[in-house]
């Protein structure tokens, strides 16, 4: 029995084949890919070989406190404790024994530095007394020891310190938001359907509690390994996934659940996926929900992940708000339940093409109107132009309208022939038969304009129809006008 293992990024499926001749191939089950988020928001990042830079961990040590887990967090509570008692009792115990009051205690002619302090344990318990502000009134210190007044500021300004900082590291340990986090939740799977006329990726998001979330933002990453133009490898390349950013629908008012939506279009990362490629592709998607608590103003941050296999193609989630009598009740027991919706199995860009490809007079439509608008740009300039003439010469042509017409119909005949010649062979020599509507449209048009050209002549004065009908109107003309006319048209 031979095995072959074939690797897919971080993913392994053994396949076994047997030697016996029964030609049956038995798959073993694939193994769950490694994730980089887990469900309830763990991040699987381990930090290793840190050398000399685990002293900054010492550096900030307050929160290198605050992140321990808790049984370290009550150890060292226990401990510094602890150490600091024992400490301060045996400096009490040192000084005792070096002024001879554990051998003087019971002389009543003899000042002590401390009262009915005769071994170890007694001035561990006057330690205790003063430290815990219990003061029984049996063990106290008299105004014969200078240094015991000392030992007892050193004390009290310790013992401070140690409260503030333990005391401090413990309730923010315990206000910490993220059991809040526990109360929020995410739905299973991610789903890909219609919504709109536009392919979503959605999933849900809800609020177990009745106290609200504060400025609740919703973010997504798409955690992807490529290999760039230049050979470079990004195993866990992050990219932006739009949820709603430019609309603000990433601001959530999360009273009830909400299905968050990302629209595949030309700019999301799932573009080109397809249903056929999604049993290829390999990618992660971390879903990070950030708000302000109600009731303590901390901010708090649930996670979780949608790897390729919890995204389910073509499914849509069941409703789980329904209207009672004066209130609307959510149903948790759906939250999680989806349906099969019809939903096309090609990507956005293979349904573009499609359309493309099903519609290919768009292109032609979309030149002919451009132009459409040249054509009607240079009648306007036109036009422009020959109200910038003298008002004797357009008083003498008559008709100042003349060639924004002429203009119109030779506008017309061209964007007409332009659009005969979008249509197949065939239909272009069934329209270029003679004496098709076309051809008399552009004859007609010729005429009209010769018509309108003799009658404008017709309106000129006697003078000016000779020098038009000589055909040399230049040569009567004055020689200063004459050279004028030369160098505008030079």
């Amino acid at each position: 029995m031979s095995a072959l293992r074939k690797k897919f990024g971080d993913d392994y499926q053994v396949v076994t084949t047997s030697s016996s001749g029964s030609g049956f191939n038995q798959p073993a089950p694939k193994r769950k890919r490694q994730r980089f988020v887990d469900k309830n928001g763990r991040c699987n990042v381990q930090h290793g070989n840190l050398g000399s830079e685990t002293s900054r961990y010492l550096s900030d040590l307050f929160t290198t406190l605050v992140d321990l887990k808790w049984r370290w967090n009550l150890f060292i509570f226990v401990l510094t404790y602890t150490v600091a008692w024992l400490f301060m009792a045996s400096m009490w115990w040192v000084i005792a024994y070096i002024r001879g009051d554990l051998y003087k205690a019971h002389d009543d002619k003899y000042t002590p530095c401390v009262a009915n302090v005769y071994n170890f344990p007694s001035a561990f318990l006057f330690f205790i007394e003063t430290e815990a502000t219990i003061g029984y009134g049996f063990r106290y210190i008299t105004d014969k020891c200078p240094e015991g007044i000392i030992l007892f500021l050193f004390q009290s300004i310790l013992g401070s310190i140690v409260d503030a900082f333990l005391i401090g590291c413990m309730f923010i340990k315990m206000s910490q938001p993220k059991k809040r986090a526990e109360t929020l939740m995410f739905s299973e799977h991610a789903v890909i359907s219609m919504r709109d006329g536009k392919l979503t990726l959605m999933f849900r998001v809800g609020n177990l509690r009745n106290s609200h979330m504060v400025s609740a933002q919703i973010r997504c990453k798409l955690l992807k390994s490529r290999q760039t133009p230049e050979g470079e490898f990004l195993p866990l390349d992050q990219l932006e996934l739009d949820v709603g950013f430019s609309t603000g629908a990433d601001q959530l008012f999360l009273v009830s659940p909400l299905t968050i939506c990302h629209v595949i279009d030309t700019k999301s990362p799932f573009y080109e996926l397809s249903q056929r490629s999604m049993q290829t592709e390999q990618f992660e998607i971390v879903v990070i929900l950030e708000g302000i608590v109600e009731t303590t103003g901390m901010t708090c941050q649930a996670r979780t992940s949608y790897t390729e296999d919890e995204v389910l193609w073509g499914q849509r989630f069941f409703p789980v708000i329904s209207l009672e009598e004066g209130f609307f009740k959510v149903d948790y027991s759906q939250f999680h339940a989806t349906f099969e919706v019809p939903t096309p199995a090609y990507s956005v860009k293979e349904q573009e093409e499609m359309l493309l490809i099903s519609s290919p007079l768009m292109a032609p439509s979309l030149s002919s109107s451009r132009e459409k608008n040249n054509s009607v740009d240079c009648l306007d300039t036109l036009e422009d132009t020959s109200t910038k003439l003298p008002s004797k010469l357009q008083k003498m042509t008559g008709r100042g309208d003349l060639p924004r017409k002429l203009l119109r119909m030779s506008s017309t005949t061209s964007e007409k022939a332009y659009s005969f010649g979008d249509l197949s062979m065939k239909l272009q020599r069934i329209s270029s038969v003679p004496g098709n509507s076309e051809e008399k449209l552009v004859l007609k048009t010729t005429k009209m304009s010769s018509d309108l050209m003799s009658q404008s002549v017709a309106d000129l004065p006697p003078k000016l129809q000779r020098l038009a009908g000589g055909g040399r109107m230049e040569g009567h003309l004055p020689p200063k006008l004459r050279k004028m006319n030369s160098d505008r048209f030079t």
